[in-house]
């Protein structure tokens, strides 16, 4: 039998991988992506860690630190869907999701 949750789980990972997969097609036709618009509006921020090792989210307006780069979209897609598939925590993928809620696939029950 099928865990519900996990069918949630299963849905709302697919929707955020078909959404970057969106992302990258409009940074291919030189548009701006949505995760890169959620940062600039402050819904979260995806940041080189201070020690260099990896990146991370933060969900918010969070104030980047003089000494921070921005981080490449190819970047941030690597990391996203990396999060997304080895590790799924589910506060991460639902605040990554909420930047496409405006998708006619998006669910309520995403909300963070």
């Amino acid at each position: 039998m099928t865990n519900l949750d996990d069918t949630t789980t299963a849905k709302l990972d697919e929707f955020v991988l078909a959404r970057l997969a969106e992302d990258e097609e409009r940074v291919r036709a030189g548009e701006l992506p949505l995760i890169d618009e959620a940062e600039r509006r402050g819904r979260l921020r995806i940041m080189y860690a201070d020690d260099g090792d990896g990146l991370l989210l933060a969900g918010g307006p969070v104030e980047a630190m003089e000494d921070r780069h921005p981080v490449p979209f190819a970047e941030k897609a690597e990391f996203l869907r990396r999060e997304i598939r080895d590790a799924h925590d589910d506060a991460s993928v639902k605040l990554i999701a909420s930047v496409y809620e405006a998708h006619p696939d998006w669910r309520d029950e995403w909300r963070p």
